[in-house]
């Protein structure tokens, strides 16, 4: 696991506040280490990588819908990728200069969650890639239509 920076602490007020005692009961170690330590799950690991089904991504810290299947593609980088979030004022983008490198981190507005980062290589005509890791997303498939 790869730390991006210490903290995802902002002056941001979030619309979710936990202490951290309660997000580490809550969440797994490893979504407490990625969300609310700005960690980095290894790649090709994520339950998300590979899920080519349809229904919607939400912060696995506060439930927050985050990015929509149609927005995924298989950026081959081993982590889930896509174009664009599902609802642009959901996904907070800011400057991340850690580990030597310029790159522009995406956190859940809701709850300040470590998401991944945002790269400007993306193959559609957004020309981003959301590279997000799997841990900070929660599934949410779509309802069967044919019941």
């Amino acid at each position: 696991m790869r730390k991006a920076h210490a903290g995802t602490g902002t002056d941001v007020a979030r619309e979710v506040t936990k202490q951290d005692e309660q997000w580490r009961q809550e969440l797994t170690p490893l979504q407490y280490s990625v969300l609310r330590h700005a960690h980095t799950e290894r790649p090709f690991t994520g339950e998300y990588v590979h899920n080519h089904a349809d229904g919607s991504y939400r912060c696995a810290g506060c439930g927050a819908e985050l990015f929509s299947s149609d927005a995924k593609f298989d950026s081959g980088t081993g982590w889930p990728s896509f174009d664009e979030p599902a609802v642009a004022e959901a996904v907070e983008l800011r400057p991340d200069n850690s580990l030597f490198m310029r790159r522009t981190e995406a956190v859940c507005r809701r709850c300040g969650g470590h998401l991944g980062h945002v790269f400007n290589d993306g193959p559609t005509q957004t020309g981003q890639r959301y590279c997000i890791n799997s841990c900070s997303l929660a599934f949410e498939p779509a309802a069967d239509s044919s019941s």
